[in-house]
C-alpha cells in the first residue's frame, strides 16, 4: 500500500509496528479487572443490604454514624446545629461494693426509684449496676432498662458522680465464694439510715440487692447536693431510647400542627379501678370483675373497699363523664384539642362517649399513629407510657384526673420546664359539686362558677413543698415539686417564699 502526500511517497507496509511493553500492558489489564470486581462487589453489598437489612452492613454504617456524631454537630429538631454532649471526666473513688436494684411498679414509679438509687450509690461510694425493671406487676411488661432508656447516655452523663456498670463482675459471683445480700431498704429513709444501717453491710457482702425501691428515700431533710443529684438523674440522665424519642417527637409535632392541646391523664384504667376499689359508674358485672382482680394480686393489700366512701374522700380517679363536666366548667370549649394520655379506658368507647360528645377533638396515640408506628411497642406498656409521658410534658395544659406516679412526675417536669400550665384537681370538692349538680341543688352556672373558684389557686406556681413531720406519705412528693432544683439559693426566697412557710407539724 502506498500513500502520496505533497510529493512524498511512503510505503506503509514497510513501517515498523508500534511496540507496547508487555509489563505495562499486564498492569493496565489487572487494574481494569480489579476495578470491575470491586465495583461489582460494592453494588452487590448495597443491594443485599437494602433487600435483606444485613446486620453486618448495618453494624458498619451504625459504627460510622456514631463516629461522625462525635466529630460533627448534631441537627436539632428545629434544624439548628447542636453540639454533641460533652461529659465530665469519671469521678475517681474507691468503691465500697456493688448495688443491684430491682425496681417495682409502673414506668414512673420505677423512674423515681432509679433517681433515688443513683443518689444512694453516690452517697455511699458504691458502684451501681444498671437497674432491673419490674416484669411481674399487673402490666407484665418484659422490657429491660435498655428497651426504655438510653443506657450509654445514662452511664456517661453520670460518670462524674457514680460508677455504673451493666453487670456485677464474675469474680464476685457465688461460684467464686461471694454471696449477695437481698433486702428491701426502709421506706422514706434519710442519709443517716443508709450511712449507719446499709454501708456497714458492705464489710461482709460485696454485693447488695435491693429488691424493692419505691419511695425508699425521704422527700425532705437531705443535703442540697443529693437533692440536686436526684434532679440531674431525672431531667438529664434518664433519656428515652432513640426509637421512643423519635416517635414521641412525631406525636408532639402532629398535635402542635393542629394547634394548642390539653393532655388529659385519664387514669380510668382497669388496674387503677381494681387497686383503688373505685367502681362509681360501673355496672354490677364490672364491679365484680374489678374485685376479683384486686384479690388476684396479693401485693395489693386492701381487699374490702367501700367505693362510695373512697369516692367521697376524693381518693378515686374521675370518671370520663366527670372529666368532661370538669373541663367544660373550667372554660375549655368544644374546639379544644384533647390528648388522652392513658392506656385502655375501662369500658372502652362506651365510657368515652359523653367526653367525646362534649369535646369532639379527642385523640389518642392509637388514633394519631399507624399500626406500623406502634407495632414495636405493643404489649410493652412501659414503652407506651413513655410516649404519653413525653406528650404530657410538652402539652400546653396538663390535667391529671388522679394523683398517681405519672401525674406527679409530669407535674415536676413541667415545673422544671418553666412552670407550664398544670391544673391539679381537687377531687374531694369536685365530688361534692358533681352530686349537688346532679340532684338539682346547683344549677349548671352555679356549678361552673364553683369549680372555677375552687381551682383558681390550684394551678402550678412556684412554691415550696409542704412538709408534714413523721407523715411522709401525706406531704408533698419530692418529684412533684423539686423546689431545690428550681432556683439558686440566692433567689429561692424571692421565687418560692420564706423557707419555713410550708412546714406542718
Amino acid at each position: 500500500m502506498e500513500v502520496r502526500s505533497e510529493g512524498i511517497q511512503v510505503r506503509c507496509d514497510k513501517l515498523p509496528a508500534p511496540v507496547i511493553p508487555k509489563t505495562r500492558l499486564r498492569i493496565w489489564f489487572l487494574r481494569v479487572c480489579s476495578s470491575i470486581v470491586l465495583w461489582t462487589c460494592l453494588v452487590q453489598l448495597v443491594t443485599v443490604s437494602e433487600l435483606w437489612h444485613s446486620q453486618l452492613i448495618s453494624g458498619i454504617t451504625n459504627g460510622i454514624y456514631q463516629i461522625t456524631q462525635v466529630q460533627l454537630p448534631i441537627q436539632g429538631d428545629n434544624g439548628d446545629a447542636q453540639s454533641s454532649p460533652v461529659f465530665l471526666p469519671p469521678r475517681n473513688y474507691t468503691s465500697n461494693g456493688f448495688l443491684r436494684v430491682s425496681c417495682n411498679g409502673g414506668l414512673n414509679q420505677m423512674r423515681a426509684a432509679i433517681c433515688d438509687m443513683v443518689t444512694v450509690a453516690r452517697f455511699l461510694n458504691l458502684t451501681l449496676v444498671i437497674p432491673e425493671l419490674d416484669k411481674t406487676s399487673f402490666w407484665a411488661d418484659p422490657s429491660n432498662f435498655e428497651d426504655i432508656f438510653d443506657v450509654k447516655h445514662f452511664i456517661d452523663s453520670l460518670r462524674d458522680e457514680v460508677r455504673i456498670v451493666k453487670r456485677v463482675p464474675k469474680k464476685f459471683s457465688r461460684t467464686r465464694g461471694y454471696s449477695t445480700l437481698e433486702m428491701p431498704p426502709v421506706s422514706w429513709s434519710n442519709e443517716k439510715y443508709y450511712l449507719e444501717q446499709i454501708l456497714p453491710l458492705f464489710g461482709k457482702y460485696k454485693v447488695l440487692h435491693f429488691n424493692k425501691t419505691d419511695t425508699r428515700l425521704a422527700n425532705n431533710g437531705l443535703p442540697l447536693d443529693l437533692q440536686k443529684l436526684r434532679c440531674r438523674v431525672n431531667y438529664q440522665a434518664l433519656k428515652f431510647t432513640p426509637q421512643i424519642e423519635r416517635l414521641g417527637r412525631k406525636l408532639i409535632q402532629m398535635l402542635h400542627e393542629k394547634g394548642p392541646f390539653v393532655a388529659l391523664h385519664l387514669r380510668y384504667e382497669m388496674d387503677m379501678l381494681a387497686f383503688s376499689g373505685c367502681t362509681y359508674g360501673c355496672t354490677d358485672t364490672e364491679a365484680e370483675e374489678l374485685k376479683r382482680l384486686r384479690y388476684a394480686f396479693p401485693w395489693w393489700r386492701e381487699k374490702e373497699i367501700i367505693s362510695d366512701e373512697r369516692r367521697s374522700q376524693g381518693l378515686c380517679p374521675l370518671t370520663p363523664e366527670e372529666a368532661a363536666l370538669t373541663l367544660l366548667a373550667l372554660g375549655f370549649g368544644r374546639e379544644t384539642q384533647i390528648y388522652i394520655a392513658a392506656g385502655e379506658i375501662y369500658g372502652g368507647e362506651r365510657r368515652l362517649a359523653q367526653l367525646r360528645a362534649v369535646f369532639p377533638r379527642i385523640v389518642k396515640k392509637e388514633t394519631l399513629l399507624t399500626r406500623d408506628d406502634l407495632w414495636q411497642f405493643q404489649n410493652h406498656s412501659s414503652q407506651m407510657a413513655a410516649l404519653d409521658f413525653m406528650v404530657s410534658v410538652a402539652s400546653n395544659t396538663f390535667v391529671p384526673t388522679y394523683d398517681g406516679n405519672m401525674a406527679k412526675l409530669v407535674e415536676g417536669h413541667r415545673r422544671y420546664s418553666g412552670f407550664k400550665k398544670t391544673i391539679l384537681l381537687d377531687r374531694k370538692k369536685l365530688v361534692e359539686l358533681f352530686d349537688m349538680n346532679r340532684n338539682g341543688t346547683l344549677s349548671w352556672n352555679e356549678f361552673a362558677d364553683a369549680v372555677r373558684r375552687v381551682h383558681e389557686k390550684r394551678m402550678v406556681w412556684p412554691t415550696r413543698r409542704r412538709v408534714i413531720l413523721d407523715k411522709p406519705k401525706e406531704e408533698d412528693y419530692f418529684y412533684a415539686n423539686p423546689h431545690e432544683c428550681l432556683c439558686e439559693e440566692t433567689n429561692c426566697d424571692d421565687l418560692l417564699g420564706p423557707h419555713n412557710s410550708t412546714q406542718v407539724s
